[in-house]
């Protein structure tokens, strides 16, 4: 008999509603340090669904392979359970394993544990760095309170640095001054290692090759774009990628009526912001993509030709990813050899 499991996942437990054809049910809650005597009662003929989380990759990679199917569902589309008035962990598991049976449940596609990981630092790195920009922003009010000004690249390296603390300050300002020089270069000093590790990482995912040879991708923003797109034989097309990458307009469809706004910003952020500051590298030195961003800027402003831009960028991408081409000229759309 066909079975169906429904799982509601946390960090030290998790809660599993065992569906069967007839429509019985068995719910059961399993700690984490259980997770491999779950695994040992699983059956190849059973279909398993669990929402994705922070520690679903791990759940993941115990129990694939063991099932014939594994569905890891998006909790922002499955709105019965975010939006339900019964809000327990065997309700959420028993609803998980009904609609598994149905196969209605929105899923959610799983990366490798490469692309999973790289991604995640990538992460990181941005944080920092936007924790580092905050800190520079403070620096620099601080500085301004007492009648110092600085250019912005003043505080972009050790050297520099160094001058901001012998500004004239004393006293609780002085201090102040000091400690938040010291957390900048700690942040320096961990953000050129998560980089370091990203590029090395990053020349070993298939693909690197082809869009770094892109004019306008560098070695980190081809491993963020990797990392995030993953296996681009999932996408049908580059509309799809478009979309998976926030990258397509709302769109509004009701009897006559049909309006388009702004794009979804769905998916991942540290790719779509990687995809626009790329391409307005890129039109530089491509004839086609500086005449496309013009075109567009003219007509409907620099903010919307700039997204009209990274789209065009990701379709390429995807080209290039699906074709696994590299060009020997990019502004000519010459392929190496």
């Amino acid at each position: 008999m066909k079975r169906y499991f429904g799982v509601d996942l946390h960090r030290n437990q998790f809660v599993v509603c065992r569906r069967s054809e007839d429509g019985s049910e068995e719910v059961r809650t399993w700690r984490m340090s259980e997770l491999s005597q779950f695994c040992q009662q699983l059956q190849p003929s059973d279909e398993l669904a669990v929402e994705a989380t922070g520690t679903t990759a791990l759940f993941h990679q115990a129990v694939y392979g063991r099932v014939a199917r594994v569905v890891v569902v998006n909790p922002r589309q499955f709105r019965l359970i975010s939006a339900s008035v019964k809000k327990t962990d065997r309700h959420d598991a028993g609803l998980l394993a009904f609609y598994l049976e149905k196969d209605l449940l929105p899923e959610v596609r799983m990366k490798s544990r490469q692309h999973r990981e790289l991604g995640h630092l990538a992460e990181t790195r941005d944080l920092l760095v936007r924790q580092r920009s905050a800190l520079k922003n403070t620096i620099n009010n601080l500085l301004a309170m007492h009648g110092v000004e600085l250019k912005r690249e003043a505080l972009s390296s050790r050297v520099a640095l160094e001058r901001v603390l012998a500004a004239p300050l004393s006293g609780m300002p002085k201090l102040e001054l000091r400690v938040l020089v010291e957390q900048v270069r700690g942040l320096n000093a961990a953000i050129e290692e998560l980089e370091q590790e990203l590029n090395e990482e990053g020349r070993q995912l298939d693909g690197y090759a082809s869009l770094t040879s892109i004019k306008g991708i560098g070695g980190l923003s081809a491993t963020v774009l990797l990392a995030a797109i993953g296996e681009v034989r999932d996408f049908a097309d580059e509309n799809k990628l478009a979309a998976y990458l926030g990258l397509v307009p709302r769109v509004d469809n009701s009897n006559e009526r049909q309006h388009s706004g702004a794009i979804t910003k769905q998916g991942n952020k540290l790719a779509r912001t990687a995809l626009v500051q790329c391409g307005l590298v890129a039109q530089r030195f491509s004839p086609y993509l500086h005449d496309f961003y013009e075109r567009v800027k003219q007509r409907r402003g620099a903010g919307k030709a700039k997204i009209a831009l990274a789209r065009k960028l990701a379709t390429i991408v995807f080209k290039t990813l699906r074709n696994r081409w590299i060009f020997a000229d990019f502004p000519s759309f010459t392929l190496a050899a």
